[in-house]
């Protein structure tokens, strides 16, 4: 379960986020990747090792914890779901996120594949400022990476 050769990265990226970097408390759980499986919340890192249990979804507590940032924010940019969106009940966390980046009022960028079929999934995607299939590239737009094929379009 855990990606033994990302653990340092992980590390660094938690040490330079400090209390700017929202871990998740909890975690949604399945037994089978079906939403009739059995399913449990557990404490974050927690999941039972054993069965087949995995992660599907943020639960309650990490939903709540989300939302009260969000409510505040004047911009979200916001890339990747927060569970298997796709299948009820683990769609609720990508579900209560995309409803609090509406209900906030923020300028709001939706980035990538994924978020963009939850966000037009949910009926949402005309209540956001801007949604893009362009994950990765969106996020290294934001890092002020240059793109080739847009500095040939500026040459124009």
């Amino acid at each position: 379960r855990v990606e033994k050769d990302k653990v340092d990265l992980a590390n660094e990226l938690i040490a330079s986020g400090g209390d700017k970097l929202l871990l998740p408390l909890d975690t949604h759980c399945g037994d089978d990747f079906r939403g009739t499986c059995n399913k449990q919340v557990v404490p974050a890192g927690k999941i039972p090792d054993e069965g087949s249990w995995e992660g599907f979804d943020i639960g309650p507590a990490t939903i709540a914890k989300y939302e009260d940032v969000i409510k505040s924010a004047k911009t979200v940019v916001w890339n990747g779901p927060m569970g298997v969106f796709e299948m009820p009940p683990f769609d609720a966390g990508t579900r209560a996120v995309a409803e609090a980046i509406v209900a906030s009022g923020s300028v709001s960028i939706i980035g990538g594949g994924d978020s963009a079929a939850a966000i037009q999934e949910f009926g949402l995607a005309d209540k956001v400022t801007h949604v893009s299939t362009g994950g990765g590239a969106s996020l290294e737009m934001l890092e002020g990476k240059k793109f080739v094929a847009v500095e040939l379009l500026d040459d124009k």
